[in-house]
């Protein structure tokens, strides 16, 4: 069984850069036909999806938060990251991992989810 887990500091200040890691156990990262993804949710609001690393390397990005993202990874650790700069209080929220079939779009499994505050 796949299982994700988000992990970072909880606290950002604005202006600064927010740095999430998802540690995936259970299966890896550069298996074929996923999408290793990264998802938020904003007080009060929906999911928003933000971007995305597939097996091979490959990123994608959600249009509204492009200039500000980038999503890598370390293989070895069986780890991907995301980078989120410039962040100002309308970042805050609870933050997703997940893994996602490439062809299907099936979120088939999500981290429990990390809560990032984002204040002076």
């Amino acid at each position: 069984q796949v299982q994700l887990q988000e992990w970072g500091p909880g606290l950002v200040k604005p202006s600064q850069t927010l740095s999430l890691t998802c540690t995936v156990s259970g299966g890896s990262i550069t298996t074929n036909y996923y999408y290793w993804s990264w998802i938020r949710q904003p007080p009060g609001k929906g999911l928003e999806w933000m971007g995305a690393i597939n097996y091979s390397g490959s990123t994608y990005y959600g249009p509204s938060l492009k200039s500000r993202t980038s999503i890598s990874r370390d293989t070895s650790k069986s780890q991907f990251t995301l980078q989120l700069s410039s962040v100002t209080p309308e970042d805050a929220g609870v933050y997703y991992c997940a893994r996602v079939g490439a062809s299907s779009g099936i979120y088939y499994d999500w981290g429990q989810g990390t809560q990032v505050t984002v204040s002076s």
